[in-house]
């Protein structure tokens, strides 16, 4: 996937750990992202060799990664760039991870996040994975954010 200056100039993830391709829509409560899977990505060499699937856990990565995308979208003025930005997003919690369906090398996913609420500096969401339109992953997540200075 071609460099996304809006991703990049908005959360601190890189590849090969960047879950994020895309932003399919945006608004003040939710946001949707997309990301292909690349089925030449090494983690499928060990889970597992014989019938490769994403790990649950980068899946849940991919829906923290669209809530900071959410969270930096909210904070930070559009003329803002990479050299201004003092702040990190942290997850701080994480519940109700369910898992659905299995994403394989060559799947496009979805991730949906709602915003629910925040509370001084704690953001709290809701969010989806799809693969052909179907949940594969539904978790409940906090968020925060950290200063770099």
């Amino acid at each position: 996937m071609a460099f996304n200056k809006e991703i990049y100039g908005a959360i601190p993830h890189r590849p090969p750990f960047l879950w994020i391709d895309s932003i399919i829509s945006f608004d003040t409560k939710r946001i949707v992202t997309e990301k292909f899977i690349a089925p030449d990505l090494d983690f499928f060499k060990g889970h597992y060799p014989d019938h490769p699937i994403m790990p649950g856990v980068l899946l849940c990565e991919a829906v923290f990664q669209t809530g900071a995308l959410f969270m930096a979208k909210m904070l930070r003025a559009p003329e803002q760039n990479d050299a201004s930005r003092r702040t990190t997003p942290v997850l701080t919690r994480i519940k109700e991870a369910k898992f659905k369906r299995v994403v394989k090398p060559g799947d496009t996913i979805r991730m949906h996040v709602t915003f629910d609420e925040n509370i001084g500096n704690a953001w709290f969401f809701k969010g989806k994975v799809l693969v052909d339109n179907k949940t594969a992953v539904k978790v409940a997540f906090g968020c925060t954010i950290t200063d770099t200075d």
